[in-house]
């Protein structure tokens, strides 16, 4: 979760207005505050692009109609804000992203006018490799190497232990930010560009092994409104085999497989749901160390849809891809859940759907 102040998860979880901001960043250096009626902030981990943004402003001057006025907006930015009013004259917000603007329209002479926005790895994404490029050296530096690349300014901050890995040839028209998720697997973790616009290579935490961040709970003074739990074997595996190649001749290539090995799992590797193993390959994976760890990131992933929520509840801008909450269900259920998306609206009454990846009950 975003830090914010025990004072801010208590606010929202009172009747108050919800205080947002929308800061249009123009590439001649103007910053312009926004009035805006409506918008949705969409965060995602199942996307490459991990956030997404719309926003609704009434002002169709922001239309771009002569070439100074192309110029300005095609690159500028757009840096989304939304936090709560104490009702003492002061405010807390929470930065929802920063992104790329995309499109701009609506009705030329009264409006509204409709932004549409990326986060930046889809500044990476698009600048498409026009030679071969060769990564080498370690995951950090490697990852760094291709967003700088096209983001000459972007910090890349690492919460993994860095390593090394083989050399991976990366062909003319790749995606680069293909290739930096490739990359990052390769130590059994993921990148993304964060609430703040900067990159992050970490691990997604272990839902057993990190403390709830929020409750979610139907109570009084609760913030749960609705909730559906559901269970689907379509696309969940119970074992990833991943494969690579050894920096070192006549050495058989590297390969690990990780399985379901908790007898309590409905997706036990051999148990009643059988063996259903996928597959990852990379030429990134030198070791089987390296090969565990990417195998172990793939299959936390693919084991989870056994079981997932989607909540509705009051908006809380601060929550985070990964996040583990705790909710109570009006049955009295207790459960942790991980989340995977959610959708911050940036009006009010605007819904809060919560999505989530796995779940365990929570004694």
């Amino acid at each position: 979760m975003y830090p914010v102040s025990a004072r801010f998860l208590t606010r929202i979880a009172e009747s108050h207005s919800p205080v947002t901001q929308v800061q249009l960043w123009l590439t001649d250096g103007r910053v312009v505050d926004l009035d805006h009626t409506g918008g949705t902030v969409t965060v995602d981990r199942g996307q490459a692009i991990r956030r997404t943004c719309t926003v609704t402003v009434p002002d169709p001057s922001l239309i771009p109609r002569t070439p100074a006025d192309q110029l300005a907006t095609y690159g500028a930015r757009l840096r989304i804000s939304r936090g709560v009013a104490f009702g003492d004259g002061t405010e807390e917000l929470v930065p929802l992203g920063l992104f790329r603007l995309d499109q701009v329209d609506g009705d030329i002479s009264e409006g509204p006018v409709t932004l549409q926005g990326k986060s930046l790895e889809a500044c990476v994404s698009d600048d498409r490799l026009t030679a071969p490029h060769t990564a080498t050296g370690t995951v950090v530096g490697a990852i760094r190497t291709l967003v700088q690349r096209s983001l000459p300014d972007a910090d890349v901050i690492s919460e993994i232990a860095d390593q090394p890995i083989g050399s991976r040839t990366f062909d003319v028209e790749a995606d680069p930010w293909e290739a930096c998720r490739e990359i990052a697997a390769a130590a059994g973790a993921e990148v993304f560009c964060n609430a703040d616009g900067a990159f992050v290579i970490a691990v997604l935490p272990d839902l057993l092994a990190v403390a709830p961040v929020w409750a979610v709970e139907a109570a009084e003074g609760g913030v749960y409104i609705s909730g559906d739990r559901s269970m689907s074997s379509a696309g969940v595996y119970n074992g990833v085999l991943a494969r690579g190649e050894s920096t070192v001749s006549n050495v058989p290539p590297v390969s690990y497989l990780a399985t379901d090995d908790d007898p309590g799992s409905p997706t036990y590797w051999g148990g009643p749901y059988g063996r259903r193993p996928m597959f990852y390959s990379s030429s990134t994976l030198t070791t089987s160390l390296a090969c565990q760890q990417a195998a172990s990131l793939k299959l936390r992933e693919a084991k989870a849809p056994n079981a997932r929520g989607d909540f509705s509840s009051l908006p809380n801008p601060a929550l985070e891809p990964g996040d583990v909450i705790r909710v109570l269900h009006p049955d009295g259920t207790r459960e942790l859940h991980q989340v995977a998306s959610f959708s911050v609206p940036l009006d009010i009454g605007g819904a809060f759907p919560i999505a989530t990846i796995s779940a365990k009950e929570d004694a």
